[in-house]
């Protein structure tokens, strides 16, 4: 008499709880109920573009909407800081959000952040890399001295001296270089702790890009 297979109704039910879990992330975004406000001309219009090149409009920004007030801070802080010329490039810049998101345990940041190490680097696992331990990644001289400032200056701020500020200038970053590393560090260590308070959630979508 043939033995009958385990029944895998229990795990197919796990399965599509879970599902509905992560579609909420894209309704739900904060346990906070805030109604969006009416927002600005440029800040609609900048969803629109985000829209258009994105395919969808950031969870941390339709957070913000609720003030437009503070989602034009944020948009022109977030936009000079990531997207405005710097020594620094777009990938140095997203490893450090990264970088102090994963000392912050920063869910939303990790997520949507880890996805932009993967499509900048081309590198799938450097992005699971940094998400979990940045040590671990095969990184250039440079870029490993920058991480450590930047998760330093998260973990042990009063602890910065002028020797970790030698040893960027060692690695060959300028004056203004460490203004930005410092800078892009402290931004996302602000972020990290709005978004952990608020329990915000990434958008799905980033789940599977650049895999």
């Amino acid at each position: 008499m043939k033995r009958k297979k385990p029944s895998n109704i229990k795990a197919t039910q796990a399965t599509l709880l879970a599902e509905r879990q992560t579609a909420k992330d894209d309704i739900k975004i904060t346990a906070l109920s805030l109604q969006r406000g009416k927002l600005s001309p440029p800040m609609e219009a900048y969803f629109a573009k985000c829209r258009e090149k994105l395919g969808f409009v950031p969870n941390v920004l339709a957070a913000y909407a609720f003030d437009n007030a503070k989602l034009e801070a944020f948009v022109a802080m977030y936009n000079d800081l990531m997207l405005a010329p710097s020594g620094l490039s777009k990938l140095e810049r997203e490893m450090i959000a990264v970088a102090v998101s994963s000392v912050n345990r920063c869910y939303y940041c990790l997520v949507a952040h880890g996805a932009a190490v993967r499509a900048l680097s081309g590198d799938p696992a450097l992005g699971e890399l940094m998400v979990m331990n940045y040590r671990a990644a095969r990184l250039s001289k440079r870029q490993r001295a920058m991480l450590d400032f930047a998760v330093k200056m998260t973990a042990e701020p009063w602890a910065v001296e002028e020797e970790d500020r030698a040893a960027l200038r060692k690695a060959g970053f300028t004056a203004r270089d460490i203004w930005d590393i410092a800078a892009v560090a402290g931004f996302y260590n602000m972020t990290n702790r709005v978004a952990s308070a608020t329990d915000m959630r990434p958008n799905s979508v980033y789940h599977g890009q650049a895999r």
